[in-house]
């Protein structure tokens, strides 16, 4: 394996040069990085990251996780985040490579793999590397440097990897987001209108009865899908947009309103007990430091 990895990484740090970087295969996109980050908020989409140097982690509500080289990391939901790469330097530069995942293509594939049971609520997990997994990305990685190759072969490959996630560990909950009447579907259709919506009053009656589910079964099953409350989402949601705003050049008052707030002062704790200092000196911090974006998409 570690000359596999040794492969794909030099194949990873031709084609990426600094955060994330979509690249001419569909979804996937690499990462490559010389120094260690600081915690980085951001929305993780449902996507598959593996590490091929360094290591990673990322805090979700209450759970911290890492991964690396051994492991692979994958969200099957939208995921209010803070990630921070925690092994890197000139010399062994952090690589990592993201794919993305396809409802479509998991829907489809689902219908050929024997099945098995869907398993927990689970938003999000970190799991071993195979070296089923690993040919399977080194095949997608190799092509690269073959794009006239990418229309026909990357489809095959991208389907192979999904593959044997569902053969893995995590293929009960690829399941779920592939059925559009499992609980953990039930959950995205929440979660979809807690961000189209996030700067509203929430009711978690309204949300349980968009996803079929009694207020109580429905609070269990997103707090298992996301190590967060509704509300907690929320709230990550809507700091992470002020912070965004503010770093723009908007002022407190502004942001504070335009994200939801109807209290300053409560604004500004949350604020400065999810950030670490209050909303204008964070971002004055962030704009001497250069950093033009945050609450984005998150990096792999």
């Amino acid at each position: 394996m570690h000359e596999q990895l040794a492969r794909m990484r030099a194949i990873a740090e031709r084609h990426g040069n600094g955060a994330r970087q979509d690249t001419p295969l569909p979804r996937v996109a690499v990462h490559v990085g010389c120094t260690m980050t600081k915690p980085t908020p951001g929305v993780y989409e449902p996507a598959l990251c593996l590490v091929l140097q360094g290591a990673k982690q990322i805090l979700i509500g209450d759970r911290t996780l890492r991964y690396d080289p051994a492991s692979y990391f994958i969200a099957t939901i939208d995921l209010p985040a803070c990630g921070w790469v925690v092994e890197a330097s000139p010399a062994r530069p952090y690589v990592a490579v993201s794919m993305k995942l396809d409802r479509s293509t998991l829907s489809s594939l689902i219908l050929d793999v024997p099945g098995g049971s869907e398993g927990e609520t689970a938003g999000f997990a970190v799991s071993a590397v195979t070296p089923d997994l690993l040919d399977a990305w080194s095949r997608l990685l190799a092509l690269l440097d073959r794009p006239e190759d990418v229309p026909v072969l990357a489809p095959i490959h991208e389907r192979e990897i999904l593959y044997r996630l569902l053969r893995g560990p995590q293929g009960g909950v690829l399941r779920q987001i592939a059925r559009s009447d499992s609980r953990l579907s039930q959950i995205r259709q929440a979660i979809g209108w807690i961000r189209a919506h996030f700067d509203r009053t929430l009711r978690v009656e309204q949300l349980a009865d968009l996803a079929g589910m009694s207020p109580a079964s429905f609070h269990r099953h997103f707090k298992a899908a996301t190590a967060m409350s509704p509300l907690q989402y929320q709230k990550t949601l809507r700091l992470q947009e002020a912070r965004r705003l503010l770093v723009s050049g908007g002022d407190a008052a502004r942001a504070a309103h335009m994200v939801g707030y109807e209290s300053a002062s409560q604004f500004s704790r949350e604020y400065a007990r999810m950030f670490g200092a209050p909303p204008a000196r964070d971002a004055g911090r962030l704009r001497e430091t250069g950093i033009a974006q945050v609450g984005e998409a998150a990096d792999a």
